[in-house]
């Protein structure tokens, strides 16, 4: 199994692994707790793909580096079902998977949320009934 963000090790900026060289693209689902660290992580003339704002929807937009570098933004939303059931396949094809900080049961719901308040988890957080 291959974990999606291997090589995460937390949320301080400082803390994260740097990359060896920038990226054409990043896909930013968290939002303002991420979106310089995303920024950054683009090559001129890269795209940020949003499709999500989960730690807030306000960050800096850091207009100078958008246009210094060329950089794009586009908003995307989920697919359509075909498009699901591709991701499904090469899912199962490359093995990539999520990486699941911890399975909590629904009664423990608050402390899962408080965790992700905190930013102290590293991945998904999964409650079951």
């Amino acid at each position: 199994m291959v974990d999606a963000v291997d090589g995460l090790l937390g949320r301080d900026e400082q803390e994260r692994v740097r990359a060896v060289e920038r990226v054409d693209a990043v896909l930013e689902t968290v939002g303002e707790a991420t979106w310089k660290h995303s920024l950054r992580a683009l090559r001129p003339g890269g795209v940020l793909v949003v499709s999500g704002s989960t730690s807030g929807q306000a960050p800096s937009a850091e207009l100078q580096r958008m246009f210094f570098l060329q950089l794009r933004v586009l908003g995307s939303t989920m697919g359509t079902r075909d498009e699901l059931r591709q991701l499904v396949r090469l899912l199962d094809v490359s093995g990539v998977r999520p990486r699941i900080d911890r399975v909590l049961p629904l009664a423990e719901a608050r402390d899962g949320f408080a965790a992700m308040a905190d930013g102290e988890q590293v991945g998904k957080i999964v409650f079951n009934p």
